[in-house]
């Protein structure tokens, strides 16, 4: 997969521009606040998921200015295609090969990449959200009705939620929590399991990469962590049935009513990140933290070519900086033969182990 060019207006700080990257390595190189990050967000947004610094549409508008527009012509299936998104201050308008599509999540399977930014250490030291945030995410690329299942999931929850404060406070209508037990357990069996199947092909890629970084000094694991009861976790390789869940729900009941949430399910589990045995959240170093973070990262990328069958494009924002030579020489090895952009200060180090087309950004604009 190859973006083959990428038009962008409006864009943050981004009037005009537009580039026409290689196939292989791009550094977009300039000084801090130039728009180097808006570039690589803006790609990110031609996946279908939204902005990964957390923003919200309209944050996106440059300032003083109504719509946005980013168009993109990139090569994926086996065919050349085109997307556009114009985003106003209320409508969003999502365009795919001269089709108009209702939501920018029918981008999703369409154009795949990865992308990794100072901000994805939360993965690593965040909260389980931040966790279950990255799995479901790079799920979803692969399958994209996965996000169908998140949506309902999340609804029956709420509805779930809702019963549990009627009965705690009006004692009414108990009979009604076997139907939602009955849902939420359905749902969370898909999801669980759908996780469970990704974490499994994660730890394997992941322990190669690792090692790698590590230079075979350290080891990472990676596992499933159910919760199965207020304040208790098990780690989990195996398929869960819908009957275990429902279960757990039902002997959880006592204490959801109390809480008005439910305690349990695939919006309360976790990933366990483990590095030569003991949490990496807890006692990681700093780069032992980023280094467990990039290979999850790049196990994404791994696991989207062999779905796929193409290389997704990788983003990389101001990474090379934190990292050692020996670090960064394994990283440009690793992703070799694939479309890069790459964001840095300095391009000489990152030039220096690679060949490759670089962009100067000053002010929003390429020198």
């Amino acid at each position: 997969m190859n973006v083959t060019d990428i038009s962008l207006n409006n864009y943050r700080n981004i009037e005009s521009l537009k580039i026409e990257p290689c196939g292989g390595i791009n550094i977009i190189y300039g000084e801090n606040a130039q728009g180097k990050t808006n570039l690589l967000e803006s790609i990110w947004m031609i996946s279908g998921f939204k902005s990964f610094r957390g923003s919200k549409d309209a944050d996106l508008i440059k300032f003083g200015e109504d719509c946005l527009k980013i168009e993109t012509n990139f090569y994926g299936r086996g065919r050349e295609q085109n997307a556009k998104l114009i985003i106003n201050r209320q409508t969003k308008k999502i365009i795919l090969n001269s089709v108009p599509i209702t939501a920018a999540s029918g981008l999703i399977g369409n154009f795949n990449c990865v992308v990794f930014s100072p901000s994805y250490l939360s993965v690593v030291r965040g909260s389980p959200s931040e966790r279950r945030k990255f799995v479901d995410t790079a799920i979803c690329q692969i399958k994209p009705s996965y996000a169908k299942n998140l949506n309902e999931y999340r609804k029956i929850t709420d509805q779930r939620n809702s019963l549990l404060k009627d009965i705690k406070y009006n004692n009414c209508q108990y009979d009604m929590l076997d139907i939602w037990n009955e849902k939420l357990s359905e749902k969370a069996e898909t999801i669980i399991n759908e996780r469970i199947k990704y974490i499994n092909k994660t730890a394997e890629n992941a322990e190669e990469i690792y090692n790698g970084l590590s230079g075979k000094s350290e080891s990472i694991q990676i596992e499933y962590n159910m919760k199965i009861s207020p304040g208790r976790y098990r780690i989990t390789g195996e398929k869960i049935s819908k009957d275990e869940i429902l279960r757990l729900l039902k002997e959880c009941e006592s204490s959801d009513i109390l809480t008005g949430s439910t305690e349990i399910g695939a919006h309360r589990d976790d990933i366990e990140i483990k590095i030569n045995g003991k949490s990496a959240k807890m006692f990681g170093s700093q780069g032992q933290q980023r280094s467990a973070a990039l290979s999850l990262k790049l196990s994404e990328a791994e696991i989207l070519k062999s779905v796929n069958e193409e290389n997704p494009v990788i983003l990389l924002d101001d990474v090379m900086s934190e990292l050692d030579a020996n670090r960064q020489s394994y990283i440009l090895n690793h992703i070799k033969d694939r479309q890069v952009f790459i964001t840095c200060c300095e391009p000489s180090t990152v030039l220096r182990m690679c060949q490759g087309k670089t962009f100067s950004v000053c002010g929003g604009k390429i020198k």
